[in-house]
């Protein structure tokens, strides 16, 4: 990890401790998890009188606007001195797309629970263990000795709930169930934050499903599922990026898949690749060789090429998964 110094709860803590500027990464195509981790604790630092900016390369998507405060609009960074620039639910500074060229290299503080992190802040607050990295930022501000508001639960609840799945997923542990009723406790509305994340689906999402599903490959004798998401389909469903939250989870479900490959055309020759794996397989092993990383069973990349090409390179990474799990239970 070079320079980077791991800290725990309290040493998180202590780098928020008497700044006046501070600067709250997310990362590329923001989800639950990284949103509400930035903005609990753009709550409970606002509370204090210190001046907070949020930047997130993809912008603030609408269907996490119940998270963002009153009349929210975010401002520029021009002109703005950070004392901490802190990235949460940050792996690799790559992921902060346009924004790694001026702040990759300057982050103070990381938060992050991806066991594929790359150690690339001066401090790293780092739990693999957790379901979410709004677990840890629970506890961060349980140390700076922060109130759980109802809006701080909220942006909580919806990082916690996010990545497991509404507590359905098998990062599910006793502590993150402990700290989901602790946060409905606190005020967050869990029916709410659940039917806005996983129940409500645009036209353009359920026509963009029915293609999914006559889209879908199965390859290595069923083991294997792959599927494209092109330009065209985005244009013929009339879906936002934002709306294809959870598709590469589809392929998963089906009886006798183990890896799930989800292509999503970028540009012309850029493609983001979503790996999902049963419990026999590490997605974050098969992305990593292509120069991604995330989570055990769901992780990522970034691709260039014909889509012949990036497909070629993603299946044989998962094919070598497949191998390694057949010859290990042998």
């Amino acid at each position: 990890m070079g320079g980077c110094q791991r800290v725990d709860a309290a040493g998180a803590a202590a780098a928020l401790e008497g700044v006046e500027r501070v600067l709250l990464l997310c990362h590329q195509k923001p989800d639950g998890d990284t949103l509400g981790c930035a903005f609990a604790l753009w709550e409970a630092l606002t509370a204090r009188g210190v001046q907070v900016r949020i930047a997130s390369p993809d912008g603030f998507p609408q269907r996490y606007d119940f998270l963002y405060p009153a009349g929210f609009d975010p401002l520029p960074l021009e002109g703005f001195a950070p004392q901490r620039v802190v990235a949460v639910d940050v792996a690799t500074p790559v992921l902060l797309g346009p924004l790694e060229g001026d702040w990759g290299g300057r982050v103070d503080l990381c938060v992050d629970h991806h066991l594929s992190n790359w150690g690339y802040a001066r401090q790293l607050f780092l739990d693999p263990d957790a379901a979410s990295a709004t677990e840890l930022v629970a506890q961060v501000l349980d140390r700076m000795g922060a109130p759980f508001t109802p809006q701080i639960a909220r942006c909580l609840y919806t990082g916690l709930v996010a990545d497991t799945g509404a507590f359905r997923f098998s990062n599910t542990t006793p502590a993150a169930l402990r700290l989901g009723a602790r946060l409905l406790e606190a005020g967050a509305d869990g029916y709410e934050i659940c039917q806005r994340l996983f129940a409500q689906k645009s036209r353009g999402r359920v026509e963009m499903e029915r293609l999914v599903y006559n889209a879908l490959e199965f390859l290595a004798g069923g083991r294997l599922a792959v599927l494209v998401i092109s330009h065209q389909m985005m244009t013929r469903t009339g879906v936002t990026e934002e709306e294809l939250d959870g598709l590469a989870g589809i392929p998963r479900q089906v009886e006798g898949v183990e890896v799930a490959l989800t292509f999503l055309q970028k540009g012309p020759h850029l493609w983001r690749l979503s790996a999902r794996t049963s419990r026999n397989l590490d997605a974050s092993a098969i992305c990593a060789r292509l120069g991604g990383g995330g989570h055990i069973r769901a992780a990522g990349a970034m691709l260039s090429g014909t889509l012949e090409q990036v497909r070629g390179r993603a299946e044989a990474s998962a094919r070598q998964a497949l191998r390694e799990w057949e010859e290990g239970k042998a």
